[in-house]
């Protein structure tokens, strides 16, 4: 698998060393619901998935750190996010958390920091892919359910109220790439933070759009659709067939999970 280091393009933070990515090579892979899983949702397709092309791309091999979003802030392309002084797990300015994902973004600022890199977010299934690594299974692992030995997330109990197990018992993210990688060398794909992506969310994308080649579509919804569990939600979550929706912008404390990681397009050759 390839790694990239892309030139930098920002004139105005000339510092900025652009993030390493790995490039996902052009093809077809088994999208949705895994065969063998039983906690698949209906908006994550048949059993056994739908059949999607997707072209080659390249995707961030970390999700993106706290020092790499104030840079966009720094040269006037992103918002300052919401930080630690309005709630603890807000990484942003907290006192040695730049390697650790940045958090407590909305879709806006996610995209607006892939744009300023000259990149874009992940289409879900460009993002399903490369979580997948080449694999079929719940987890890209295997079958045995995320838990602290391999992702950062919540090892509690459903159903239970107290947060005292989120992020492994700290109550917060980790630093990036503190658990192995997959096998197409990304770290945290599954833990970490929820990760937005370039879609609207519908119900139906899996067969409807993009088992039909439309891996772009929808063109308009109410929400916006996330991928892979963060550090505050149990093991279903980690399935990388699992999906989730949020507003595009919103009640900051709606965004405490999510993260950004973007994406370049590749030529073909």
């Amino acid at each position: 698998m390839k790694l990239l280091l892309l030139a930098s393009v920002f004139a105005s933070t000339a510092a900025f060393a652009q993030p390493k990515q790995v490039v996902i090579p052009a093809g077809s892979f088994m999208m949705g619901c895994s065969s063998n899983d039983s906690l698949c949702d209906d908006d994550e397709g048949p059993k056994g998935g739908v059949e999607v092309f997707v072209p080659a791309f390249a995707i961030d091999v970390h999700e993106t750190s706290v020092a790499e979003y104030r840079a966009c802030v720094e040269a006037g392309a992103c918002e300052r996010p919401f930080d630690f002084r309005r709630t603890h797990y807000c990484n942003y300015d907290a006192p040695g958390r730049d390697n650790y994902p940045q958090n407590c973004v909305n879709w806006e600022n996610a995209k607006a920091y892939c744009s300023w890199r000259g990149g874009r977010l992940a289409y879900e299934a460009e993002w399903e892919k490369a979580a997948r690594g080449g694999t079929s299974t719940p987890y890209f692992w295997g079958h045995k359910p995320a838990s602290c030995e391999v992702a950062v997330m919540d090892p509690g109990v459903a159903g239970e109220p107290d947060t005292s197990t989120d992020g492994c018992y700290r109550d917060l993210s980790w630093p990036r790439g503190s658990f192995p990688a997959n096998p197409y060398g990304l770290f945290d794909m599954i833990g970490g933070t929820s990760e937005w992506v370039e879609n609207w969310y519908a119900t139906d994308a899996y067969e409807e759009l993009y088992g039909k080649g439309d891996i772009k579509a929808p063109q308009k919804g109410e929400h916006k659709t996330i991928k892979g569990g963060s550090w505050d939600e149990k093991h279903w979550a980690h399935r990388v067939s699992n999906r989730f929706s949020k507003p595009t912008t919103g009640n900051p404390d709606l965004y405490g999970s999510n993260g950004i990681r973007c994406v370049i397009p590749v030529k073909p050759e």
